[in-house]
């Protein structure tokens, strides 16, 4: 069965020219794909023939609301996406004054087996289709009744390791003929696959990398984050500099702030030192407590902030939504995997 969701409109009309019908079909097909449609026999300027014929050679077939949690401090809403094979992932929407924001994954699971992480808790499952990126977009737009404005790339999974799919899907997103969402409204975020953010370097796209980065030292970042045995701290801001140089735009270095493990003075400055003379941005994030790590939220968060602004770095402190609904990635879906 083909994977209808993931196809642009040329890819569309081929597949309408193999069933006999004209190419201008496949710009009808596309339109209804991003209207959210659940069948093919909701289509019905299609003619009656084509969509039983797609109804038979393709899959379509829309996530489902498990579970839906919205925030009553800030209007924040989790959604559990039950997806058609049974898994679930999840999206959250997040409202701030510049737009709409959709947090979308990108995996069922992560094998990247950060310590602080409750996606990774259980490994990774599969890759995500682009098609299933797409749709957390829609259906969170239409089971929303709020126009999305932004996506980041931060949810469920490493974007990078699912590289080809998630390209389509930027591709899919980005188009005048769909949901038309620019690329500079769109985030990506990476845990540091240094030879992945050197091949999307190469693609030019004016979206925002940020870096997972959480320690500017080896040995910490080793215990924090296994990636780093494989592309160590040098090698990242190696590949960091390089996509700058490509692509005119400067990276935000995300940076969970973790009691007693990464929240020194030394590594405040190391930090500042290793982003001497390259345009980028550090956003300090409180840690949100996952029981399985250990690990605690730092109490020193302003004086890091201080600390870094004091050699000229820019510094924000990421503000928390959805505290009250899980809203942070992984924990929703480790909850209904727990249950018998």
């Amino acid at each position: 069965m083909m994977d209808i969701r993931s196809m642009d409109p040329e890819e569309l009309a081929q597949l309408c020219r193999s069933m006999g019908e004209p190419a201008f079909r496949g710009k009808q097909l596309f339109q209804w794909l991003n209207r959210g449609v659940s069948s093919f026999q909701e289509m019905t300027d299609l003619p009656k023939g084509l969509r039983e014929q797609l109804a038979e050679r393709c899959v379509l077939c829309p996530p489902a609301v498990e579970r839906k949690q919205v925030s009553a401090l800030d209007g924040t809403i989790k959604y559990l996406w039950r997806m058609g094979d049974g898994n679930c992932i999840e999206s959250v929407l997040m409202r701030y004054q510049h737009g709409n924001t959709v947090c979308i994954s990108s995996q069922v699971g992560c094998r990247m087996g950060c310590v602080f992480c409750a996606s990774t808790i259980g490994g990774k499952v599969r890759d995500l289709t682009a098609g299933e990126l797409l749709d957390q977009v829609l259906f969170t737009q239409l089971d929303s009744g709020v126009p999305i404005s932004n996506i980041v790339l931060m949810g469920i999974g490493e974007p990078l390791d699912n590289f080809d799919c998630v390209m389509k899907f930027l591709n899919l997103v980005n188009r005048p003929d769909g949901m038309n969402i620019g690329m500079r409204h769109i985030s990506l975020s990476t845990c540091g696959l240094a030879e992945e953010i050197d091949k999307l370097a190469r693609y030019r796209l004016q979206l925002t990398l940020s870096v997972s980065l959480h320690a500017p030292d080896n040995e910490t970042r080793d215990r924090l984050m296994p990636v780093n045995r494989a592309f160590p701290v040098e090698r990242l801001f190696r590949s960091c500099r390089r996509y700058f140089e490509e692509t005119g735009r400067r990276i935000s270095y995300e940076y969970a702030m973790i009691d007693r493990i990464n929240d020194a003075d030394w590594q405040a400055d190391l930090l500042a030192e290793q982003l001497k003379g390259q345009p980028g941005h550090v956003n300090l994030i409180p840690l949100n407590d996952v029981r399985e790590s250990g690990l605690r939220p730092s109490r020193r968060t302003a004086q890091f902030q201080h600390r870094l602004e004091a050699h000229g770095v820019t510094v924000t402190v990421r503000r928390r939504l959805g505290s009250d609904i899980d809203a942070s990635c992984g924990q929703l879906r480790r909850k209904q995997m727990l249950q018998p």
